[in-house]
């Protein structure tokens, strides 16, 4: 293979690299924290006729759980969840504007909640674009050995396991947020009982050691 080949076989992987980036990577990953009472919006653009995956968990507060509701461009209610602790929601075909996605915690007047969300767009149109771009370049195909065909597919399989990968761990911090958080509140909650507990036994102990040695004293008072 010449240089100007290789060359040239270089760009096009670039540019087909970068279309692709662009036409998939469109998820978006936010943690934030609710306070008591309040009701948190975000919205979401999106294009006609792709998918939108929405994921959610609450990791941290009193409950584990907050109120969820999906409402689409147009106005209608798509998804409404009370008081839940996780939820997947998945809307296809889209409509094209900003989904809102409504996080609420009205109902708890006290306790603050700590949500994790995850959304997950993938637009058709810029992958369509990309998929151009990589038809483009494939005109020159005669000129090297190998087939840029061949070479999208497998970036485009390596794109997926590697998102894949990506949010599944994701999840598992999620996971393990909420366990830790979990074990530290039932840590304290063990610690005080059981310092509590330790503080009744030792006040009986002495009540009952005091009240014995009262019973068996023998000095008597001598009237005179």
């Amino acid at each position: 293979m010449n240089g100007p080949a290789e060359l040239y076989l270089l760009a096009c992987f670039g540019f087909g690299l970068s279309a692709l980036a662009l036409g998939q990577n469109q998820d978006t990953e936010f943690t934030f924290v609710l306070p008591a009472g309040r009701t948190e919006c975000f919205y979401q653009p999106t294009v006609h006729n792709s998918s939108l995956e929405v994921e959610y968990q609450v990791i941290a507060g009193a409950g584990l759980d907050v109120g969820f509701t999906l409402i689409s461009p147009s106005g209608y209610r798509l998804v409404s969840d009370f008081r839940r602790s996780d939820g997947i929601h998945t809307v296809e075909p889209t409509e094209g504007g900003d989904y809102r996605l409504c996080f609420d915690n009205s109902f708890s007047k006290l306790s603050m909640k700590m949500v994790f969300f995850e959304v997950i767009v993938d637009g058709h149109d810029r992958n369509d674009e990309g998929r151009e771009a990589w038809a483009d370049a494939a005109t020159a195909e005669g000129l090297v050995d190998y087939r840029l065909e061949d070479i999208r597919a497998s970036m485009d399989a390596v794109y997926r396991r590697l998102e894949k990968s990506r949010q599944v761990q994701a999840a598992l911090r999620t996971f393990e947020a909420r366990d830790r958080y979990l074990l530290e509140d039932n840590l304290w909650r063990v610690s005080f009982w059981s310092c509590l507990n330790l503080l009744v036994m030792l006040t009986v102990a002495a009540a009952q050691i005091y009240t014995l040695r009262r019973l068996f004293d023998e000095r008597k008072r001598v009237c005179t």
